[in-house]
């Protein structure tokens, strides 16, 4: 097969190498695939406008010329603005920052209405952020204290989800419905 004819290459309009999928993310944490089988994306970002993906092949993210935060030194970042036409917008963004770390979709049986539901890790949040997601759109967010960094959460077999403390003697957590 001819490189030209490759569809990777047709859909970078920018000039992109055929082999990057997508393009213009600051700092993925992590990533997951949803029960249909999507790639999702959380990324850190300095000051404000941690972000949630999922991105596609070919497209653009924006990363450095458009973002929803700030440089550490509080300046702004590429052309401090938000959007351009071409870029893609972030499904959700955080500011302030939650950090991002671990992230996964619950699939357990443990958490009655939240099959589907995104678990983030948060460092600067200290507990799991929760999205309620309707489609592909965040409907609500729930924090689940836990006065500690989280670096990773997991569901297990058991329905429980499980959460990684981000410290010298780390723990891991289990969390079941209604218990912090």
């Amino acid at each position: 097969m001819a490189a030209a004819s490759r569809p990777e290459q047709r859909r970078h309009g920018s000039g992109a190498r055929p082999e990057i999928w997508s393009y213009g993310h600051r700092n993925i944490q992590s990533a997951a695939l949803d029960p249909r089988g999507r790639l999702w994306t959380v990324e850190h970002s300095p000051r404000g406008g941690d972000e949630l993906n999922r991105p596609e092949a070919g497209k653009n993210y924006g990363w450095p010329v458009i973002t929803y935060g700030l440089d550490y030194s509080g300046e702004p970042i590429g052309q401090g603005s938000t959007a351009r036409e071409g870029l893609e917008q972030p499904i959700y963004y955080w500011d302030p920052v939650i950090a991002p770390a671990g992230m996964t979709f619950y699939t357990g049986d443990k958490f009655a209405g939240w099959e589907g539901n995104i678990l983030i890790g948060g460092l600067v949040s200290e507990g799991v952020v929760r999205l309620i997601m309707d489609g592909d759109r965040v409907a609500a967010e729930e924090r689940i204290p836990l006065g500690a960094r989280i670096r990773d959460v997991k569901v297990g077999p058991d329905g429980a989800i499980y959460a990684v403390t981000d410290e010298k003697d780390g723990r891991i957590l289990r969390l079941l419905p209604g218990r912090g």
